[in-house]
């Protein structure tokens, strides 16, 4: 019997993804560990091995075709001497468990059929089946490690017969399979695109459909503002010491074509702030505060119709030159929509600078579930008052901290921002 082959869940966010690119053409012979697909998330475009070894019987989802939800069938496997012309069959047994798993748990007397449903069903690969038929196994108590609690090659050869738990272990497997796809949380509130619609029906327009990182964006943004209680603190930070000793460093890093920028500063004196203030640390757990005991920082990085906050890990540790080399690789590789989930998830505290663009100051919303993101302006030449009483000019910067004031209280976040305006006004500092 053809085994379907499920859109995977590549992230831990991920609802939906655009099957981009297919690897492999009807009536290839795939092993365990081939790259089948290429998958765009809301994030990236990554790369679906497939679990266990067959043929591929039937393509059911076209390059290029977006929105497909997680667990829905993309393609089927055969086994050898399986026709290809019965592929189609098993994907209308899998696409009712998707769409019809809710009615069951709202209403009582549909509640019973479910178990003889899952019971009647097992997913296993081809070569599991193979494996368990030659064994004499029944592959209902055996648990499954693959994608959704599908049985693969590895979970037969390991089953023992007198072993109990997989029995228990197997039905919570695939009960659970379908869960992501029946919890996705709605995107932002709002007029309809109907209402909208009608109030411009006079005027000229051009719809522009949403990818997956533009409704990501919307939902986990409309969230922090609606859920997370913002506070800012606003600060001024006089730069010139900061650009004289970079322009001494980038002189002796010439040769290793090596040219470190203010946003590399920015990065380390937050990361040290964190250590300085290790309450500030922290991030927003439901009913709960994780303290870090690292400076994970992430950094906003522009692309084309979104953006990124990759995490610089252990920030606290490395130096300013690694930072910069991490930082410049992390950027370019975002742009490409080429991180891996790891390498943007994470953290407790991000920066985004606008100052690159003249911005003088702005404030940046929160990205759950850190708990603090600092707004960095531009540089600009101001009069300011010396410590001898004269007016002087000065490169100064403008930063505000936005704080969930869940996580951080003010006094706290007070002292953290002037931890960060203490490292930056004195950079030689941050070398020790």
């Amino acid at each position: 019997m053809a085994t379907e082959i499920l859109m995977p869940a590549l992230s831990p966010t991920m609802e939906e993804g655009t099957l981009a690119k297919w690897l492999v053409r009807e009536g290839d012979r795939v092993k365990s560990g081939q790259i089948l697909a290429e998958i765009e998330t809301d994030k990236a475009t990554m790369e679906f091995e497939a679990v266990d070894e067959g043929i591929i019987g039937r393509l059911l989802v076209a390059e290029g075709t977006a929105g497909v939800k997680v667990n829905t069938p993309i393609a089927t496997m055969l086994e050898d001497g399986e026709s290809a012309d019965t592929a189609p069959a098993p994907r209308a047994p899998a696409a009712q468990p998707v769409t019809a798993a809710p009615p069951p748990a709202a209403t009582a007397p549909a509640a019973p059929a479910a178990p003889a449903a899952k019971a009647a069903r097992v997913f296993a690969s081809p070569l599991a089946r193979r494996i368990a038929a030659e064994r004499g196994l029944d592959l209902a108590q055996v648990t499954g490690s693959g994608p959704h609690g599908r049985i693969v090659k590895t979970d037969v050869e390991g089953f023992s017969k007198p072993a109990p738990a997989p029995v228990a272990a197997a039905a919570p497997a695939t009960a659970q399979a379908p869960a992501p796809a029946a919890t996705a949380p709605a995107l932002a509130s709002g007029a309809t695109a109907e209402t909208v619609a009608r109030m411009f029906a006079d005027r000229s327009y051009d719809v522009v459909p949403l990818d997956g990182m533009r409704k990501t964006i919307a939902a986990r943004l409309t969230e922090a503002k609606q859920t997370i209680p913002h506070f800012y603190l606003r600060r001024s930070v006089q730069l010139d010491a900061l650009l004289a000793f970079r322009e001494t460093l980038n002189k002796h890093l010439e040769s290793r074509s090596i040219k470190l920028s203010v946003n590399d500063f920015i990065i380390k004196a937050c990361a040290l702030a964190l250590q300085q203030v290790p309450d500030a640390n922290a991030v927003w757990a439901g009913d709960r505060i994780f303290r870090l005991r690292p400076s994970d920082v992430a950094v906003a990085v522009a692309i084309e119709g979104g953006l990124f906050t990759p995490v610089l890990r252990d920030a606290h540790q490395k130096s300013i030159s690694t930072l910069s080399a991490e930082m410049k690789d992390l950027a370019a590789r975002a742009r490409t929509r080429k991180l891996a989930p790891h390498e943007y998830q994470g953290g407790s505290f991000a920066i985004s600078n606008l100052g690159m663009f003249g911005i003088e100051n702005f404030d940046a919303v929160i990205n759950p579930p850190h708990g603090s993101i600092l707004a960095v302006g531009a540089g600009l030449k101001t009069p300011v008052v010396g410590k001898d009483g004269t007016i002087t000019v000065a490169t100064v910067m403008s930063m505000t901290l936005s704080v969930d004031h869940r996580v951080i209280d003010g006094a706290l976040g007070a002292e953290f921002l002037q931890a960060i305006l203490q490292n930056l006004e004195d950079p030689v500092a941050m070398l020790a």
